[in-house]
């Protein structure tokens, strides 16, 4: 009996991976375990092939369940990122340095909170916040520091910011003129979420509609002129920071996606135009199989909704392409080593699920910023994994383990039954205006802490396996008179800029946001003038207003 599995396998190598490997070849012509077995690009099943059928498929063609590339990490290892930024632009450059330095292939930058909500750092707002989370960026002269040295056309940089996203695109547009870089040779990611701020994380400014405006001027700008970002990576990762279940991760980020193709649609643009340069931002915890099989699930669900409901005709716009962070909530301040086996686990996850990029934790971060030697054993496990594990000579090597697949089946059905819920509310909007959401994440949350605190579930160094520790040491401070020099920084840089070229652009700024123009221009134009931060949002937020939350939960 002739096996269909063979010879659809062969079909897919013919026209799918051929023309990839033409252009991309493998990294080397024979892949093999560390005893000399070979491997082959992809294993299916055998006999008369139980188990074979077209919601698993092939790597590289809809629906993706088992990965965006046919070749996968046979041609290229993900992106290697290490979330980093603190204190000052020059503190923050010489880590990316030092990060790229050992081996790292893609920079991720994290801004201190009042950065985050459109705060310069001399707003009394700011006081005691500045540069602690993250660095702090108040003008394009900070964003020139921060990158100096550092050739925007041959890294890809992630920013993980969202109210004020379109600014810090802009700033980084506005340096990379200045590198003679131009545009269109950019690439990278700005997380640009801002529905997941609404429901579980917080760090928001304007209220919805006006939110969702300027990130379908961000997805129109970038599709004409910056067309290799990404223009939002749309993140499941702080929804499952703050206690949902991997099936409700997937369910409410992919009907966040929903919202915003839809209000990208409504804007007049065409979902093969700017669906491509989506992307997703999930989370990697510790139940490895249950991991797998949600970014396998997310893949099939993501690409059947745009296929299906959107009618999106280009491949690329059905592909769910995204970048994943072991978490954060998984570490523990008691017995901080135990941190490093939890992300290698993680690791494993998000390599076995098909990730495109990965940032992983540090052992210290449950108790500081971590430290130069934190940060290298977290990028070491990306790469001892990458090299030494096997895990990446075969794409998806999980397939047709009947105990994932069976997963994999759950988690898109019961993540399907949240979109369908959510639709029945009127879309993800009026979810979260409801607080549907936010009452399912925070049920799952407190669910998760009673399992903890019975000890129905194991935490090792928490609630079992505990040792007396002494207090924790050499661990990285932020030095207050950080934030004395970044004032003082902040006014030298007003003091020496045209103020009525600044305040011109403000007004031309504050024109066009009352109407309905792409605001991405205006906004290039005043940092490139040397506005601040904290001056762009403030004319933002008298036209737009702020958003305050109504939920009671």
């Amino acid at each position: 009996m002739s096996c269909r599995f063979e010879e659809e396998k062969k079909r897919w190598e013919e026209q799918t991976v051929a023309p990839v490997i033409a252009k991309y070849p493998e990294q080397r012509k024979a892949f093999e375990t560390g005893s000399g077995i070979p491997v082959e690009r992809v294993y299916g099943p055998g006999g008369d092939c139980p188990g074979f059928d077209e919601k698993t498929g092939f790597p590289g063609e809809y629906p993706f369940t088992r990965g965006v590339q046919p070749t996968m990490y046979r041609g290229r290892f993900w992106t290697m990122r290490q979330y980093a930024g603190f204190g000052t632009a020059e503190e923050s450059n010489k880590r990316y340095r030092f990060l790229l330095s050992q081996g790292q292939t893609g920079l991720s930058v994290a801004f201190d909170l009042p950065t985050q909500i459109g705060l310069d750092s001399d707003d009394p707002l700011s006081a005691g916040e500045v540069g602690k989370v993250g660095v702090a960026i108040d003008s394009l002269a900070d964003m020139e520091v921060l990158f100096d040295e550092i050739p925007l056309d041959r890294v890809s940089t992630s920013m993980t910011i969202n109210a004020p996203a379109a600014v810090l695109l802009a700033m980084y547009i506005c340096v990379g003129r200045k590198q003679g870089v131009s545009a269109d040779r950019l690439r990278g990611t700005i997380q640009n979420d801002i529905l997941k701020e609404y429901m579980a994380r917080g760090t928001y400014i304007f209220p919805p509609a006006q939110s969702m405006r300027l990130i379908t001027d961000i997805f129109a700008y970038c599709g004409e002129a910056v067309p290799r970002w990404n223009t939002i990576s749309i993140s499941g990762y702080h929804i499952r920071e703050a206690g949902s279940t991997a099936p409700q991760e997937v369910g409410f980020t992919l009907a966040d996606g929903i919202a915003y193709v839809e209000a990208a649609i409504r804007a007049g643009l065409d979902v093969d135009d700017f669906a491509p340069r989506l992307s997703f931002f999930f989370n990697a915890h510790n139940d490895l199989l249950e991991e797998v099989a949600k970014f396998r699930a997310a893949r099939r669900l993501w690409a059947r909704i745009m296929k299906e409901r959107f009618s999106a005709r280009k491949p690329e716009s059905m592909m769910l392409r995204f970048h994943t962070q072991t978490g954060g909530s998984t570490l523990t301040a008691q017995q901080p080593d135990n941190n490093i086996i939890r992300v290698t686990i993680q690791t494993l996850a998000a390599v076995l699920g098909g990730t495109q990029s990965l940032h992983t934790n540090s052992r210290d971060e449950a108790l500081a910023l971590p430290s130069e030697q934190s940060v290298r054993i977290a990028l070491r496990t990306q790469q001892v994994v990458a090299s030494e594990s096997g895990v990446t000579n075969t794409v998806d090597p999980l397939a047709g383990s009947w105990y994932v697949e069976n997963l994999t089946d759950t988690i898109e059905r019961t993540a399907a039954e949240y979109i369908e819920r959510i639709d029945a509310m009127g879309g993800m909007v009026r979810a979260i205006e409801d607080g549907y959401p936010q009452r399912q994440i925070q049920d799952a949350a407190y669910a998760y802490q009673k399992q903890v605190e019975s000890g129905d579930r194991v935490v090792v160094g928490v609630n079992s396996y505990k040792v007396e520790e002494p207090p924790p040491s050499g661990l990285l401070r932020v030095d207050p008179a950080i934030e004395a020099a970044q004032k003082s920084r902040l006014a030298g840089m007003r003091r020496q800029r045209d103020e009525a070229a600044v305040q011109a652009s403000l007004g031309a700024l504050a024109e066009a946001a009352a109407t309905d123009a792409n605001l991405m221009p205006s906004i290039i134009d005043c940092v490139g003038l040397y506005a601040t931060l904290g001056e762009v949002c403030g004319v933002l937020r008298k036209v737009f207003g702020e958003y305050r939350p109504s939920v009671i939960l």
